[in-house]
Protein backbone atom coordinates (compact mmCIF):
# COMPACT_ATOMS: atom_id res chain seq x y z
CA UNK A 1 0.00 0.00 0.00
CA UNK A 2 1.22 3.50 -0.82
CA UNK A 3 2.21 5.89 1.96
CA UNK A 4 -0.80 7.79 3.29
CA UNK A 5 -1.86 11.29 2.44
CA UNK A 6 -2.00 13.49 5.54
CA UNK A 7 -5.11 15.63 6.07
CA UNK A 8 -4.92 18.26 8.78
CA UNK A 9 -8.46 18.95 9.98
CA UNK A 10 -11.36 16.62 10.64
CA UNK A 11 -14.26 18.86 9.66
CA UNK A 12 -16.56 18.44 6.68
CA UNK A 13 -13.82 19.31 4.18
CA UNK A 14 -11.18 17.06 5.70
CA UNK A 15 -13.48 14.06 5.97
CA UNK A 16 -14.85 14.63 2.46
CA UNK A 17 -11.28 14.59 1.14
CA UNK A 18 -10.48 11.41 3.05
CA UNK A 19 -13.66 9.70 1.82
CA UNK A 20 -13.00 10.74 -1.77
CA UNK A 21 -9.40 9.51 -1.61
CA UNK A 22 -10.58 6.20 -0.14
CA UNK A 23 -12.94 5.87 -3.09
CA UNK A 24 -9.87 5.90 -5.33
CA UNK A 25 -8.07 3.37 -3.13
CA UNK A 26 -5.78 6.03 -1.61
CA UNK A 27 -5.10 5.78 2.14
CA UNK A 28 -5.05 8.85 4.37
CA UNK A 29 -4.55 9.94 7.96
CA UNK A 30 -6.91 12.62 9.26
CA UNK A 31 -5.40 14.67 12.08
CA UNK A 32 -7.86 16.65 14.20
CA UNK A 33 -6.81 19.08 16.91
CA UNK A 34 -9.85 18.46 19.13
CA UNK A 35 -10.13 15.53 21.50
CA UNK A 36 -13.12 14.22 19.56
CA UNK A 37 -14.58 14.73 16.11
CA UNK A 38 -17.67 16.88 15.74
CA UNK A 39 -19.20 19.91 14.08
CA UNK A 40 -20.11 23.24 15.71
CA UNK A 41 -23.23 24.97 14.42
CA UNK A 42 -26.64 23.87 13.29
CA UNK A 43 -28.30 23.83 9.88
CA UNK A 44 -26.73 24.27 6.49
CA UNK A 45 -28.28 24.51 3.06
CA UNK A 46 -27.12 22.07 0.39
CA UNK A 47 -27.54 22.91 -3.29
CA UNK A 48 -27.63 20.32 -6.08
CA UNK A 49 -23.85 20.60 -6.46
CA UNK A 50 -23.58 19.29 -2.89
CA UNK A 51 -25.67 16.27 -3.84
CA UNK A 52 -23.43 15.69 -6.86
CA UNK A 53 -20.62 15.42 -4.28
CA UNK A 54 -22.61 13.12 -1.98
CA UNK A 55 -23.09 10.76 -4.91
CA UNK A 56 -19.39 10.85 -5.73
CA UNK A 57 -18.49 10.25 -2.07
CA UNK A 58 -20.84 7.28 -1.80
CA UNK A 59 -23.25 8.79 0.73
CA UNK A 60 -25.97 9.97 -1.66
CA UNK A 61 -28.66 7.50 -0.48
CA UNK A 62 -27.97 8.20 3.19
CA UNK A 63 -28.14 11.96 2.66
CA UNK A 64 -31.45 11.65 0.83
CA UNK A 65 -32.82 9.82 3.88
CA UNK A 66 -31.41 12.39 6.31
CA UNK A 67 -31.96 15.76 4.65
CA UNK A 68 -35.11 17.88 4.70
CA UNK A 69 -36.27 18.63 1.16
CA UNK A 70 -37.77 22.08 1.22
CA UNK A 71 -40.29 23.31 -1.35
CA UNK A 72 -38.85 26.75 -2.10
CA UNK A 73 -36.32 29.47 -1.44
CA UNK A 74 -38.28 32.57 -0.43
CA UNK A 75 -36.94 36.12 -0.27
CA UNK A 76 -39.12 38.45 1.81
CA UNK A 77 -38.98 42.20 2.39
CA UNK A 78 -38.27 42.44 6.11
CA UNK A 79 -39.86 45.87 6.39
CA UNK A 80 -43.15 45.20 4.56
CA UNK A 81 -43.46 41.40 5.01
CA UNK A 82 -44.15 41.13 1.26
CA UNK A 83 -42.62 38.36 -0.82
CA UNK A 84 -39.97 39.65 -3.23
CA UNK A 85 -39.35 36.40 -5.08
CA UNK A 86 -39.66 32.65 -4.74
CA UNK A 87 -37.54 29.92 -6.32
CA UNK A 88 -39.51 26.64 -6.44
CA UNK A 89 -37.34 23.60 -5.69
CA UNK A 90 -39.57 20.76 -6.75
CA UNK A 91 -39.72 18.65 -9.93
CA UNK A 92 -38.69 21.27 -12.51
CA UNK A 93 -35.76 22.40 -10.36
CA UNK A 94 -34.54 18.84 -9.81
CA UNK A 95 -34.87 18.02 -13.49
CA UNK A 96 -32.90 21.13 -14.51
CA UNK A 97 -30.03 20.59 -12.06
CA UNK A 98 -30.03 16.80 -11.83
CA UNK A 99 -30.33 16.82 -8.04
CA UNK A 100 -32.39 18.41 -5.26
CA UNK A 101 -31.91 21.30 -2.86
CA UNK A 102 -32.13 20.47 0.85
CA UNK A 103 -31.24 21.51 4.37
CA UNK A 104 -29.48 19.35 6.94
CA UNK A 105 -27.93 19.63 10.38
CA UNK A 106 -24.14 19.99 10.15
CA UNK A 107 -23.64 17.22 12.71
CA UNK A 108 -25.69 14.78 10.63
CA UNK A 109 -23.63 15.48 7.51
CA UNK A 110 -20.38 15.21 9.46
CA UNK A 111 -21.44 11.88 10.97
CA UNK A 112 -22.26 10.37 7.57
CA UNK A 113 -18.85 11.42 6.22
CA UNK A 114 -17.16 10.00 9.31
CA UNK A 115 -18.95 6.67 8.93
CA UNK A 116 -17.97 6.54 5.26
CA UNK A 117 -14.32 7.07 6.20
CA UNK A 118 -14.43 4.46 8.96
CA UNK A 119 -16.14 1.88 6.76
CA UNK A 120 -13.57 2.31 3.98
CA UNK A 121 -10.71 0.74 5.92
CA UNK A 122 -8.38 3.29 4.31
CA UNK A 123 -8.77 6.25 6.66
CA UNK A 124 -7.01 6.51 10.01
CA UNK A 125 -8.28 9.26 12.31
CA UNK A 126 -6.15 10.74 15.09
CA UNK A 127 -7.51 13.30 17.53
CA UNK A 128 -5.48 15.70 19.72
CA UNK A 129 -3.21 16.47 16.76
CA UNK A 130 -3.03 20.22 16.19
CA UNK A 131 -1.02 21.08 13.07
CA UNK A 132 1.62 23.75 13.62
CA UNK A 133 3.80 23.49 10.50
CA UNK A 134 5.36 21.31 7.84
CA UNK A 135 8.60 20.53 6.03
CA UNK A 136 9.36 18.58 2.89
CA UNK A 137 12.36 17.15 1.10
CA UNK A 138 10.98 16.44 -2.39
CA UNK A 139 10.18 12.80 -1.67
CA UNK A 140 7.73 13.20 1.17
CA UNK A 141 6.26 15.77 3.53
CA UNK A 142 6.41 15.97 7.32
CA UNK A 143 3.66 17.46 9.45
CA UNK A 144 4.54 18.91 12.83
CA UNK A 145 1.80 18.76 15.48
CA UNK A 146 1.76 20.34 18.92
CA UNK A 147 2.99 17.94 21.63
CA UNK A 148 2.97 15.00 19.19
CA UNK A 149 5.63 13.21 17.13
CA UNK A 150 6.16 14.35 13.53
CA UNK A 151 4.19 12.44 10.88
CA UNK A 152 5.35 11.70 7.32
CA UNK A 153 3.20 11.19 4.25
CA UNK A 154 3.09 11.40 0.44
CA UNK A 155 1.27 14.70 0.57
CA UNK A 156 -0.28 17.07 3.10
CA UNK A 157 -3.70 18.69 2.79
CA UNK A 158 -4.41 21.68 5.01
CA UNK A 159 -8.11 21.59 5.86
CA UNK A 160 -7.97 23.26 9.28
CA UNK A 161 -10.29 26.14 8.46
CA UNK A 162 -10.16 29.92 8.46
CA UNK A 163 -6.98 30.26 10.53
CA UNK A 164 -5.08 27.35 9.06
CA UNK A 165 -1.48 27.15 10.32
CA UNK A 166 -0.56 25.39 7.09
CA UNK A 167 -1.92 28.32 5.06
CA UNK A 168 -0.07 30.73 7.36
CA UNK A 169 3.24 28.99 6.61
CA UNK A 170 2.48 28.68 2.91
CA UNK A 171 1.13 32.15 2.15
CA UNK A 172 1.91 34.31 5.20
CA UNK A 173 -1.13 36.45 4.39
CA UNK A 174 -2.05 37.46 7.92
CA UNK A 175 -5.41 37.57 9.63
CA UNK A 176 -8.75 36.98 7.89
CA UNK A 177 -10.89 39.91 6.76
CA UNK A 178 -13.47 40.74 9.46
CA UNK A 179 -16.69 41.66 7.66
CA UNK A 180 -18.30 43.45 10.60
CA UNK A 181 -21.40 41.27 10.15
CA UNK A 182 -22.64 39.58 13.33
CA UNK A 183 -24.58 36.33 12.95
CA UNK A 184 -26.63 34.82 15.76
CA UNK A 185 -27.79 31.20 15.57
CA UNK A 186 -30.45 29.25 17.41
CA UNK A 187 -32.47 26.05 16.99
CA UNK A 188 -36.02 25.85 18.36
CA UNK A 189 -38.68 23.13 18.51
CA UNK A 190 -41.38 23.25 15.84
CA UNK A 191 -44.10 23.95 18.41
CA UNK A 192 -42.26 27.10 19.53
CA UNK A 193 -42.05 28.49 15.99
CA UNK A 194 -44.95 30.87 15.17
CA UNK A 195 -47.52 28.81 13.27
CA UNK A 196 -47.59 31.14 10.24
CA UNK A 197 -43.81 30.71 9.83
CA UNK A 198 -43.68 26.91 9.88
CA UNK A 199 -43.46 26.67 6.11
CA UNK A 200 -41.37 24.01 4.41
CA UNK A 201 -39.04 26.57 2.86
CA UNK A 202 -35.77 28.35 3.42
CA UNK A 203 -37.14 31.81 4.10
CA UNK A 204 -34.95 34.90 4.17
CA UNK A 205 -36.19 38.29 5.37
CA UNK A 206 -33.97 40.99 3.86
CA UNK A 207 -33.75 44.42 5.46
CA UNK A 208 -31.39 47.40 5.78
CA UNK A 209 -28.08 46.11 7.20
CA UNK A 210 -29.78 42.93 8.42
CA UNK A 211 -31.50 39.71 7.49
CA UNK A 212 -33.26 36.77 9.17
CA UNK A 213 -33.29 33.17 7.90
CA UNK A 214 -35.30 30.17 9.07
CA UNK A 215 -35.93 26.65 7.80
CA UNK A 216 -36.89 23.22 9.17
CA UNK A 217 -34.39 20.56 10.26
CA UNK A 218 -34.47 16.97 11.49
CA UNK A 219 -37.63 15.97 9.71
CA UNK A 220 -39.28 19.28 10.49
CA UNK A 221 -39.17 18.71 14.26
CA UNK A 222 -37.00 21.81 14.82
CA UNK A 223 -36.32 25.09 13.02
CA UNK A 224 -32.92 26.61 12.37
CA UNK A 225 -32.77 30.37 13.00
CA UNK A 226 -30.03 32.67 11.70
CA UNK A 227 -30.15 36.39 12.45
CA UNK A 228 -27.52 38.67 10.89
CA UNK A 229 -26.82 42.35 11.48
CA UNK A 230 -24.05 44.51 10.03
CA UNK A 231 -22.84 46.03 13.31
CA UNK A 232 -19.42 47.11 11.99
CA UNK A 233 -17.61 45.07 14.63
CA UNK A 234 -13.88 44.69 14.22
CA UNK A 235 -13.11 41.57 16.26
CA UNK A 236 -13.74 38.00 15.11
CA UNK A 237 -15.92 35.88 17.41
CA UNK A 238 -16.90 32.20 17.04
CA UNK A 239 -19.77 30.55 18.88
CA UNK A 240 -19.98 32.86 21.91
CA UNK A 241 -23.24 32.60 23.92
CA UNK A 242 -25.17 35.90 23.91
CA UNK A 243 -28.37 37.22 25.44
CA UNK A 244 -31.69 37.58 23.68
CA UNK A 245 -31.47 41.33 24.27
CA UNK A 246 -28.22 41.58 22.32
CA UNK A 247 -29.67 39.70 19.35
CA UNK A 248 -32.74 41.94 19.18
CA UNK A 249 -30.86 45.25 19.11
CA UNK A 250 -31.32 47.07 15.78
CA UNK A 251 -34.33 45.11 14.52
CA UNK A 252 -36.91 47.68 15.60
CA UNK A 253 -37.51 48.63 11.96
CA UNK A 254 -38.32 45.04 10.96
CA UNK A 255 -41.92 43.93 10.43
CA UNK A 256 -43.43 42.17 13.50
CA UNK A 257 -43.93 38.93 11.54
CA UNK A 258 -40.21 38.65 10.88
CA UNK A 259 -39.24 39.98 14.30
CA UNK A 260 -41.25 37.19 15.91
CA UNK A 261 -38.52 34.78 14.82
CA UNK A 262 -36.06 36.59 17.09
CA UNK A 263 -38.55 36.67 19.95
CA UNK A 264 -38.86 32.88 19.92
CA UNK A 265 -35.14 32.08 19.68
CA UNK A 266 -33.29 30.63 22.65
CA UNK A 267 -29.70 29.83 23.61
CA UNK A 268 -28.32 32.17 20.95
CA UNK A 269 -24.67 31.98 19.91
CA UNK A 270 -22.70 34.66 18.08
CA UNK A 271 -20.33 34.47 15.14
CA UNK A 272 -18.64 37.45 13.47
CA UNK A 273 -18.32 36.61 9.79
CA UNK A 274 -14.87 36.58 8.21
CA UNK A 275 -13.41 35.68 4.83
CA UNK A 276 -10.25 36.30 2.82
CA UNK A 277 -9.41 37.70 -0.55
CA UNK A 278 -9.40 35.04 -3.27
CA UNK A 279 -5.96 33.67 -4.13
CA UNK A 280 -4.84 31.54 -7.06
CA UNK A 281 -2.03 29.73 -5.22
CA UNK A 282 -3.01 26.91 -2.86
CA UNK A 283 0.00 24.60 -3.22
CA UNK A 284 3.60 24.38 -2.09
CA UNK A 285 5.30 21.27 -3.44
CA UNK A 286 3.52 18.33 -1.81
CA UNK A 287 1.26 20.55 0.29
CA UNK A 288 -2.16 21.90 -0.72
CA UNK A 289 -5.05 23.74 0.93
CA UNK A 290 -8.71 22.75 0.96
CA UNK A 291 -12.03 24.24 2.07
CA UNK A 292 -11.94 27.29 4.32
CA UNK A 293 -8.17 27.04 4.55
CA UNK A 294 -8.04 27.75 0.79
CA UNK A 295 -11.09 29.95 0.15
CA UNK A 296 -13.03 31.07 3.23
CA UNK A 297 -16.24 32.83 2.19
CA UNK A 298 -19.15 34.67 3.73
CA UNK A 299 -22.30 32.63 4.32
CA UNK A 300 -24.53 34.47 1.84
CA UNK A 301 -24.30 32.01 -1.04
CA UNK A 302 -24.76 29.02 1.32
CA UNK A 303 -21.84 27.28 -0.39
CA UNK A 304 -19.07 26.87 2.18
CA UNK A 305 -19.65 23.17 2.85
CA UNK A 306 -20.42 22.44 -0.81
CA UNK A 307 -17.18 24.05 -1.97
CA UNK A 308 -15.18 22.06 0.59
CA UNK A 309 -16.77 18.80 -0.57
CA UNK A 310 -16.16 19.70 -4.22
CA UNK A 311 -12.52 20.29 -3.27
CA UNK A 312 -12.32 16.81 -1.77
CA UNK A 313 -13.78 15.18 -4.87
CA UNK A 314 -11.47 17.16 -7.16
CA UNK A 315 -8.42 16.35 -5.02
CA UNK A 316 -9.08 12.63 -5.31
CA UNK A 317 -9.52 12.87 -9.08
CA UNK A 318 -6.24 14.77 -9.41
CA UNK A 319 -4.30 12.30 -7.23
CA UNK A 320 -5.82 9.13 -8.68
CA UNK A 321 -2.99 7.17 -10.29
CA UNK A 322 -0.59 10.11 -9.99
CA UNK A 323 3.13 9.41 -9.59
CA UNK A 324 4.06 13.10 -9.67
CA UNK A 325 2.36 14.42 -6.53
CA UNK A 326 3.39 18.03 -7.02
CA UNK A 327 1.97 18.11 -10.55
CA UNK A 328 -1.23 16.44 -9.34
CA UNK A 329 -1.74 19.05 -6.62
CA UNK A 330 -1.22 21.84 -9.13
CA UNK A 331 -3.83 20.18 -11.32
CA UNK A 332 -6.22 20.13 -8.34
CA UNK A 333 -5.54 23.84 -7.80
CA UNK A 334 -6.25 24.57 -11.45
CA UNK A 335 -9.56 22.65 -11.23
CA UNK A 336 -10.76 24.72 -8.28
CA UNK A 337 -9.22 28.18 -7.88
CA UNK A 338 -11.35 30.18 -10.34
CA UNK A 339 -14.65 28.55 -9.37
CA UNK A 340 -14.14 29.09 -5.66
CA UNK A 341 -12.97 32.67 -6.19
CA UNK A 342 -16.19 33.34 -8.09
CA UNK A 343 -18.21 31.98 -5.16
CA UNK A 344 -16.20 34.07 -2.67
CA UNK A 345 -16.82 37.23 -4.69
CA UNK A 346 -20.51 36.50 -5.22
CA UNK A 347 -20.96 35.83 -1.52
CA UNK A 348 -19.82 39.37 -0.75
CA UNK A 349 -21.99 40.88 -3.47
CA UNK A 350 -25.10 39.02 -2.32
CA UNK A 351 -24.64 40.35 1.21
CA UNK A 352 -24.29 43.93 0.05
CA UNK A 353 -26.83 44.11 -2.77
CA UNK A 354 -29.42 41.38 -2.11
CA UNK A 355 -29.66 40.82 1.64
CA UNK A 356 -28.81 44.18 3.22
CA UNK A 357 -29.58 47.15 0.90
CA UNK A 358 -31.81 50.08 1.81
CA UNK A 359 -33.83 52.72 0.00
CA UNK A 360 -33.14 52.97 -3.75
CA UNK A 361 -30.86 49.92 -3.81
CA UNK A 362 -33.55 47.82 -2.18
CA UNK A 363 -36.13 49.13 -4.64
CA UNK A 364 -33.91 48.09 -7.56
CA UNK A 365 -33.44 44.65 -6.03
CA UNK A 366 -37.18 44.22 -5.61
CA UNK A 367 -38.05 45.36 -9.12
CA UNK A 368 -35.44 43.15 -10.79
CA UNK A 369 -36.12 40.04 -8.72
CA UNK A 370 -39.91 40.30 -8.85
CA UNK A 371 -39.70 40.20 -12.64
CA UNK A 372 -37.73 36.93 -12.68
CA UNK A 373 -39.52 33.67 -13.48
CA UNK A 374 -38.47 30.31 -11.99
CA UNK A 375 -36.72 29.48 -15.27
CA UNK A 376 -34.85 32.79 -15.11
CA UNK A 377 -33.56 31.75 -11.70
CA UNK A 378 -32.60 28.30 -12.91
CA UNK A 379 -30.63 29.84 -15.76
CA UNK A 380 -28.90 32.26 -13.39
CA UNK A 381 -27.85 29.44 -11.06
CA UNK A 382 -26.83 26.84 -13.64
CA UNK A 383 -23.11 27.65 -13.36
CA UNK A 384 -23.03 26.80 -9.66
CA UNK A 385 -25.70 24.13 -9.14
CA UNK A 386 -25.36 21.95 -12.22
CA UNK A 387 -21.58 21.64 -11.88
CA UNK A 388 -19.78 19.29 -9.54
CA UNK A 389 -16.70 21.53 -9.59
CA UNK A 390 -14.64 19.46 -12.02
CA UNK A 391 -13.77 20.24 -15.64
CA UNK A 392 -15.82 18.15 -18.12
CA UNK A 393 -12.74 16.25 -19.27
CA UNK A 394 -12.11 15.15 -15.67
CA UNK A 395 -15.59 13.84 -14.95
CA UNK A 396 -17.19 17.22 -14.47
CA UNK A 397 -20.87 17.83 -15.21
CA UNK A 398 -21.12 20.11 -18.22
CA UNK A 399 -23.11 23.31 -17.67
Amino acid sequence: MKDPILIAGGGIGGLAAAAALAGKGLPSIVLEQSSQLGEIGAGIQIGPNGFHCFDALGIGPQMRETAVFIDALRLMDAQTAEEITRIPLEEDFRKHFGNPYAVVHRAQLHQLLLERCQDSGLVEIRTKHAAIGYSQNGGDVTLQCRDQPDIKGRALIGAEGLRSPIRAQMLADGEPVVSGHTTYRSVIPREVMPEDLRMNAATLWAGPKCHIVHYPLKGGTVFNLVVTYHRDVEEAVSGRPVTHEEVAVGFEHVHPTARAVIEHGRDWKLWVLCDREPVSRWTDGRVALLGDAAHPMLQYFAQGACMAMEDGVALAVALDGADDIEAALKRYQAFRATRTARVQMNSRLIGDYIYHPNDAKAAVRNEVMQAMSPQDWYDQLTWIYRSNGLPPDQGGIAT
